[in-house]
């Protein structure tokens, strides 16, 4: 086993700061950087930028690079963001958690875009519990809301909202994100969609990567 002692960050200079936001945005050939692309590829914390030299935008202008701004992130984007950090933490993470590694999105993107952390948790419960079809619906509107469930896709409300259900585990083998960080939980038809199975609550389950692919192998060799 390797001992690694991480950065101090008493000791980490302004011009390491700069010079580390030029080197990232160089390699990517960019004259900007979102925090998500320095979350994913910098040598130091999104947290340690903003703080020293009090926001995003201002690290930015000092780096000789041009601002860039949370709101070209789509809620979606940081929806999605948020289901799969509570995914692999299996409960609801908390502000000091949504950052690297855990977090492609730093929280200070939902500070800004929502106003706070915790506005950003309401509105993604409330997003993720509100129904697929709104009020006043047209004949039009309501065809398509009905042929929604022969679709193949599952999409983002109807994902986490299994997952929430089988609280975050394969419903195989037991597996769990949050007690084992290579696992990668899938939601998968329990009666085949190319069968018949319709994308719904009830026909949906949790299944680890591996035991959606022994389903799949099963399911090929049935049919041989």
């Amino acid at each position: 086993m390797r001992f690694v002692l991480g950065h101090d960050k008493r000791n980490i200079s302004d011009e390491d700061i700069l010079g580390d936001l030029s080197k990232v945005a160089s390699a990517l050939g960019k004259i900007t950087l979102t925090e998500r692309e320095y979350n994913e590829k910098g040598r130091y914390g999104v947290t340690t930028v903003i703080r020293r030299f009090g926001g995003w935008s201002k690290a930015m202008k000092k780096a000789g690079l041009q601002k860039t701004r949370a709101s070209n992130i789509s809620k979606e984007e940081l929806f999605e963001n948020i289901e799969t950090v509570w995914m692999k933490l299996g409960r609801q993470p908390s502000y000091a958690e949504m950052q690297k590694p855990l977090s492609v999105f730093h929280v200070a993107s939902y500070e800004r875009k929502f106003g706070s952390w915790r506005k950003a948790l309401e509105e993604f419960v409330q997003f993720i519990g509100s129904e697929d079809q709104p009020e006043n619906l047209t004949a039009l509107d309501l065809h398509k809301q009905s042929n929604s469930s022969h679709s193949r896709t599952i999409n983002l409300r109807l994902r986490f909202r299994v997952m929430r259900r089988d609280n975050f585990k394969c419903k195989v083998c037991g597996k769990s994100p949050a007690i084992d960080s290579i696992t990668t939980l899938e939601v998968d038809h329990v009666v085949p969609w190319s069968e018949g199975g319709r994308t719904v609550d009830d026909n949906l389950q949790t299944l680890c990567s591996l035991c959606n692919q022994g389903k799949s192998n099963l399911s090929m060799k049935t049919t041989l």
